[in-house]
C-alpha cells in the first residue's frame, strides 16, 4: 500500500496556524490522530495549555487519551503512518486517515452493522498520500481512492482504487 500522510483539516490549521509546529513530536502524534474527534472549541482549548503535561491532561479530561494509547507502540506508530490494514477498528482507521469521503451502509453481510467507506487520496511530488476531505490539491501529481468495508466496527476489506470513480 502506499505512503500516507496526516493533514490538518483546513478549518482546524487555520485557527491553529503555528501552534502545531511548537509542539514536542510526541505530542504531534497523539494529536493529529486525536484531532479528528475534536470540534474547533476544544483544538483552541488544547492549544491554550502552556505545557505538555496541560495539554495531555485536556486531552485525558476529554476521554481522547486512552483512544490513541490503548494501542501499543507499533499499533500507535502505524496509525501516525496512516498504515490502515485490515483487523483496524474504527477509531484506528479515523485515526490514521479521519473522516471518510464517502460513507454507505451495506445490506446482505453476516455483520450486524457494515458500511462501505470511500477515502480519496491525492499524491504529493515527495510521494506522500494525502486523504481528502471534499477539496481537491491542484499540486497534487496522482491520485486515487481506497474503498473499505466496515464490519461492527473492524476493517473487513480494503481495495485501493487507480483513480477517483
Amino acid at each position: 500500500m502506499r505512503r500516507h500522510a496526516i493533514v490538518l483539516l483546513a478549518s482546524i490549521a487555520l485557527l491553529t496556524a503555528g501552534k502545531f509546529e511548537k509542539l514536542e513530536s510526541v505530542e504531534q502524534d497523539h494529536f493529529r490522530a486525536l484531532q479528528v474527534f475534536m470540534d474547533k472549541g476544544e483544538v483552541k482549548a488544547f492549544y491554550k495549555g502552556k505545557t505538555p503535561e496541560e495539554r495531555n491532561a485536556y486531552l485525558k479530561e476529554l476521554g481522547l487519551w486512552d483512544r490513541f494509547y490503548q494501542y501499543d507502540e507499533t499499533e500507535r506508530q502505524a496509525i501516525v503512518n496512516g498504515d490502515v490494514r485490515i483487523g483496524y477498528d474504527r477509531y484506528q482507521l479515523y485515526m490514521a486517515w479521519g473522516p471518510p469521503y464517502i460513507k454507505n451502509r451495506l445490506t446482505g453481510r453476516r455483520a450486524s452493522r457494515s458500511e462501505r467507506l470511500v477515502y480519496r487520496f491525492e499524491v504529493d511530488k515527495d510521494g506522500y498520500a494525502t486523504p481528502l476531505g471534499r477539496k481537491a490539491n491542484y499540486k497534487a501529481v496522482d491520485r486515487y481512492q481506497v474503498e473499505l468495508v466496515v464490519d461492527d466496527d473492524v476493517v473487513t476489506e480494503i481495495k485501493e482504487k487507480g483513480d477517483w470513480d
